[in-house]
């Protein structure tokens, strides 16, 4: 009676599962491990700015191969049945736990992960990573799945992937997941925004991240009606600091930018001045 009860329990919800377009026991991917080794080894030093605990973290590796492997598990069907925000907390938490993997294979001898490539091959196109069924490399992962797809349309992913240096924005003390996955990448944008070190207004020009430069179209093909990177710029005028008169002078175009050098230093523990 007990079995019978079971399964028929679980028709209706796989029933219920078909109807809302969610096939059962693909809705979500278990995010908890890569939350905790973040959580534990993540240091915030201010909104927007953290360091990696990479010698701590070397200690849990295995930890994270596991976490890993769990993300080597899910087979590109079971991934293209998942709605879009999982899909995306799915890619962006891929790149980041893959990038920290390739930081602990050769650290501590490494002052930045350029180190770890060469004349001929950047360390971002080392295809490295068994994922959705092929072997891949971190740019594949960001301009190919997420980037290159078409699906996701959102340029905040910029401050969500994190390279593993200063320059870049914070790798997040938690796991990105589907169900905050709007407020998690608003946040990141806002702490990005708001630092001084990599963006700031400064005598009579706006000084910027070259991200922004490095992928300009991306900010400019229309999200939320901003047409142009000035406009996005101008739609955070707050975090930038900037006043009313100027975000709107930004947003005409009449405001100089420039695009500041990039601190590719590790972003490990005791680097952030």
């Amino acid at each position: 009676m007990k079995l019978w009860l079971g399964n028929g329990f679980f028709c209706r919800l796989t029933a219920v599962a078909l109807l809302i377009g969610v096939p059962p026991a693909l809705a979500e991917f278990d995010h908890s491990l890569w939350d905790r080794l973040l959580e534990r080894h993540v240091i915030v030093l201010e909104p927007g700015v953290t360091e990696v605990d990479y010698a701590s973290l070397l200690a849990d590796r295995a930890e994270l191969q596991v976490y890993l492997q769990q993300l080597r598990a899910v087979s590109r069907v079971e991934f293209d049945n998942w709605p879009l925000p999982t899909q995306l907390a799915f890619l962006i938490n891929a790149y980041n736990a893959w990038t920290v993997e390739l930081i602990l294979g050769r650290y501590p001898e490494l002052d930045s992960i350029r180190d770890l490539g060469s004349l001929f091959r950047s360390p971002w196109k080392r295809r490295f990573i068994p994922l959705l069924g092929s072997q891949r490399s971190l740019d594949d992962i960001e301009h190919g799945l997420i980037r290159g797809s078409g699906r996701y349309a959102e340029p905040r992913i910029h401050f969500a992937v994190n390279c593993a240096s200063v320059g870049c924005p914070a790798l997040r003390p938690e796991a990105y997941v589907p169900q905050q996955l709007e407020a998690q990448l608003d946040t990141a944008t806002r702490d990005f925004l708001a630092d001084r070190q990599r963006n700031r207004w400064e005598g009579d020009e706006l000084k910027i991240s070259s991200i922004f430069r490095w992928y300009r179209d991306d900010f400019e093909f229309g999200w939320r009606s901003l047409a142009s990177l000035e406009a996005f710029l101008s739609n955070y005028r707050e975090v930038l600091g900037l006043d009313e008169t100027t975000a709107v002078r930004l947003a005409a175009g009449q405001v100089p930018i420039r695009f500041l050098d990039y601190d590719w230093r590790l972003n490990d523990r005791g680097s952030v001045p």
